[in-house]
């Protein structure tokens, strides 16, 4: 079961989070195609949701109503705090060789402190160990990518 979800591209996701971490900001969202994203900084949760009709015009009255959380936003913060994140900033590696089996699949049962993947951070390698056991439900990284302290890397419920 991949988190993947056409459409959704992580890098876009990530340059968002760039630009809040050099800027400050605490909130950025931005929307294509009918598709909108929605990064903040104040709970580490990254957001997307379905499209919302076109809202009305303004009246010369302005209020703010917050509106429930779509179950789409519901499931990915629910899955943020299952996420493993990254300890630090660096490559992160499925396997600990090219060519060799990737330490963990999609639907494995894993144990607490099994390796899940290794990030590697000046030239050292790092074993990223399994907080608790359960089942892999999402690996959010690709092979050799990049990536930042604090990233969802894994979900393990």
């Amino acid at each position: 079961m991949s988190m993947k979800k056409p459409g959704v591209d992580q890098q876009l996701i990530r340059d968002l989070a760039g630009i809040l971490e050099e800027t400050r900001l605490t909130e950025i969202e931005v929307e294509d195609g009918g598709l909108r994203i929605r990064v903040a900084r104040q709970s580490p949760t990254v957001q997307a949701s379905v499209p919302q009709p076109a809202p009305t015009p303004p009246q010369t009255e302005s209020t703010y109503t917050e509106k429930p959380a779509t179950e789409a936003e519901t499931s990915a913060a629910d899955l943020e705090k299952k996420a493993v994140p990254s300890p630090m900033v660096g490559t992160a590696y499925r396997s600990s060789s090219p060519g060799a089996k990737p330490f963990i699949e999609v639907g494995q049962s894993v144990e607490k402190g099994q390796t899940l993947l290794i990030i590697e951070a000046m030239k050292t390698m790092n074993q990223i160990p399994s907080p608790n056991a359960g089942v892999v439900k999402a690996i959010l990284f690709e092979d050799a990518q990049p990536v930042e302290y604090g990233e969802p890397l894994v979900v393990i419920e």
